[in-house]
């Protein structure tokens, strides 16, 4: 839903409510509608061969959008084969009750079979219940249970929506998702190109276009005059008709890209270009003219400007000061919804340009980037908005002709002939820099005589840096106390400081302590004592602990200690042997461990692992070395990951190395007893 929290001229707030409705919010077809009877193999089936393990499998779904009678309906046949999957017979079905257009609900049908074909009609009534409150609407759902479905039973049911507002969006066909498919129909029946529809820029005539991700096979019926193009103007009895089967279920590894965007899918839009050249030209001119429309500036903004530098500043004077004023606006991205009542009383309305949104001292996370670039510009440097796709939630397509995959905004400010990028729109955002989920991320972004599509900067691991600094005296019985102290730079002191937004601080505080324990040794005690930097994105984030706990296991007269304590109780990652995605790291990043222990009187230190560098060439390095004195032993690691995206044909030397250093941060430290001293010494 954080979508719709936005304000933007380019998105199109009454397709998103459409688009949500159509993919969370269902009622029930007709009950007379019949059927289908289950075959003896569907009765007996105990598994699916193509998904070994699976909880359920659905065995048909269909899904019908019939825009001329403003209709929406699903058909779902699910066999349930273990325990996991029982938990499909609780439906919860969304839907909007209020706002730009309304749904309506009416019966629910259903049923369940049991293997030896006994059925048991779904007879009770679903409860409503609010699932989000947003300016202008509610976000519902109705809720209800399908009656005695054990292990081997077989779930159907129907459901129908009904907009009551001539209102049209495309759909999308979500062909793959969690549970494996054996047979799918989708159909369409979409307006008479007498009609208009309402797309991102206002009304334009129903031009069909479509984005297929489809598996070899696939049956996609289009009418005859679509045959062969990408695109074609709607007539009267025009149907678009989809029979897919055996889908398997969408790929679930760790650390994986968001493929969600990639799965087998059909994205429909309502478009006036012919092509993805067309379209990016033509909608980019659109969205520039109206993003420069709401930017300005105007004079409450360079009036301000004015006011926040001197002539006499050089442009880097002059950004960081322009940078840090915006970063005090409140973005209500990471604020509580504002009623319209307590609006009126402030005398806030709907932003108009950037003007209102100094003034307010309040905008959205696009109003935020806009009010950066206008104030750059009435400092009299060039700026404009790349409009992005956030890396943590998707994927760009250049060949999914729609601008709502562009969920972001950042400014390019151009300083002695160099475009550099800013993020003044995600709150901490150290100056100069942005967040991972917009690095290395592509879009649309305005130029000097236009747009164009464009890739944002990369990181390095040197922009976020995690530094954790142990200094501890052991005892004789391994238990351990002393300081612990943690330094982060870059991505991971941006994280924190975004929780602290919407967290209050004790949670924060508890969250820290919890996620450095839990890397640890099992029962280490942690006390959280300080936290530095914690508002000020311009400083490290750092964070101050007191430990106490057993660190060491005692075998005989020998104490064991790992190498690392900070990777004491790390699961080792990237154990499978084979991958079928790409590995995906989030973002480039250096950690480095110092530890030093004073070992407890009558022990010496019998061994220690020996020092060890492994590399992935131009990708990732690693280094431990451990020291011993009379007093005590010196830990100190170095990790550098350098690249994110791992290939699957490079996730062996990937394995390699994670296992090379997971398993050299676990190799012991061993202490011994000292030997008594001989009798009259």
């Amino acid at each position: 839903m954080a979508a719709m929290r936005t304000s933007s001229p380019r998105r199109s707030i009454p397709a998103l409510l459409l688009s949500l409705a159509l993919t969370g919010a269902a009622l029930s077809a007709k009950a007379s509608e019949p059927w289908t009877a289950p075959t003896p193999e569907e009765l007996t089936m105990t598994a699916q061969p193509q998904a070994p393990g699976a909880a359920a499998v659905y065995l048909y779904r269909e899904e019908k959008t019939d825009d001329p009678n403003q209709t929406y309906t699903e058909y779902v046949r699910l066999k349930i084969l273990s325990e996991g999957g029982k938990d499909r017979a609780n439906v919860e079905l969304k839907y909007i009750s209020e706002g730009y257009t309304n749904f309506s609900i009416g019966d629910i049908s259903g049923r369940t079979i049991h293997p030896d074909g006994t059925i048991i009609p779904f007879t009770g009534r679903p409860y409503e219940r609010v699932v989000e409150k947003m300016k202008g609407f509610k976000v519902k759902s109705k809720v209800f249970t399908l009656p005695d479905v054990t292990v081997g039973s077989i779930i159907e049911y129907r459901y129908k929506l009904q907009w009551n507002y001539a209102l049209f969006s495309t759909p999308v066909w979500v062909i793959q998702n969690d549970v494996y498919l054996r047979k799918g129909y989708f159909f369409w029946r979409p307006l008479e190109h007498t009609h208009y529809s309402l797309t991102e820029h206002g009304l334009q005539t129903d031009f069909i276009a479509w984005t297929p991700i489809l598996p070899v096979g696939s049956d996609l019926v289009l009418p005859n005059q679509a045959k062969g193009m990408k695109s074609f103007f709607s007539g009267a009895g025009t149907t678009i008709e989809l029979n897919v089967h055996d889908i398997t279920p969408s790929p679930s590894e760790e650390y994986m890209p968001p493929v969600r965007d990639l799965s087998y899918r059909v994205m429909f839009y309502y478009t006036s270009y012919k092509n993805a050249d067309e379209f990016w030209k033509g909608q980019g001119l659109q969205w520039s003219t109206e993003q420069d429309k709401f930017i300005g500036p105007g004079p409450v903004v360079k009036a301000a400007v004015q006011q926040l530098v001197a002539a006499s500043d050089i442009p880097d004077q002059k950004l960081r000061k322009i940078y840090a004023a915006v970063q005090q606006i409140e973005n209500t991205y990471y604020t509580r919804e504002r009623s319209e009542k307590e609006d009126k009383a402030q005398g806030i309305k709907e932003p108009q340009t950037t003007d209102d949104v100094w003034s307010y001292k309040r905008g959205s996370s696009y109003q935020v980037a806009q009010l950066f670039v206008a104030m750059v510009r009435a400092a009299g440097m060039k700026a404009y908005i790349m409009a992005i796709t956030d890396r943590s939630s998707g994927i760009f397509l250049r060949d999914y002709l729609s601008l709502q995959q562009l969920n972001f905004d950042i400014a390019i400010v151009t300083v002695v002939g160099k475009d550099l990028p800013f993020d003044p729109s995600c709150r901490f955002c150290p100056y100069g820099q942005i967040a991972w989920q917009h690095s290395n991320a592509y879009g649309l972004r305005q130029i000097a005589d236009g747009t164009s599509l464009a890739k944002t900067p990369s990181q390095t691991f040197r922009d976020s840096r995690i530094i954790r600094v142990a200094n501890l005296r052991m005892d004789e019985t391994g238990e351990a106390a002393g300081k612990i102290d943690l330094k982060l730079t870059g991505n991971p002191a941006l994280s924190w400081r975004q929780r602290a937004l919407t967290e209050d601080r004790e949670t924060v505080e508890r969250e820290l302590k919890d996620e450095l324990t839990e890397t640890l040794p099992i029962g280490v005690d942690l006390k959280l004592l300080s936290i530095g930097g914690l508002s000020d994105s311009e400083q490290p984030l750092t964070v101050f602990f007191e430990m106490k706990g057993r660190i060491a296991t005692a075998t005989g007269k020998r104490l064991m200690i790992a190498a690392d304590l900070f990777q004491a109780n790390i699961a080792p990652l990237f154990t499978k042997q084979k991958r079928e995605l790409a590995v995906w790291l989030w973002y480039p990043y250096s950690a480095t461990d110092g530890i030093r222990i004073e070992t407890p009187l009558g022990y010496s230190v019998e061994s220690v692992p020996p020092a060890a560098q492994f590399t992935l060439p131009k990708m990732a390095g690693y280094g431990l070395t451990v020291k011993s004195d009379a007093k005590g032993i010196t830990v100190r690691r170095d990790l550098q990951i350098g690249e994110t995206t791992y290939l699957p044909q490079e996730y062996p030397d990937l394995r390699t190395f994670f296992s090379q250093f997971q398993s050299k941060d676990q190799e012991p430290i061993i202490l011994k007893t000292a030997p008594a001293a001989p009798p009259g010494n």
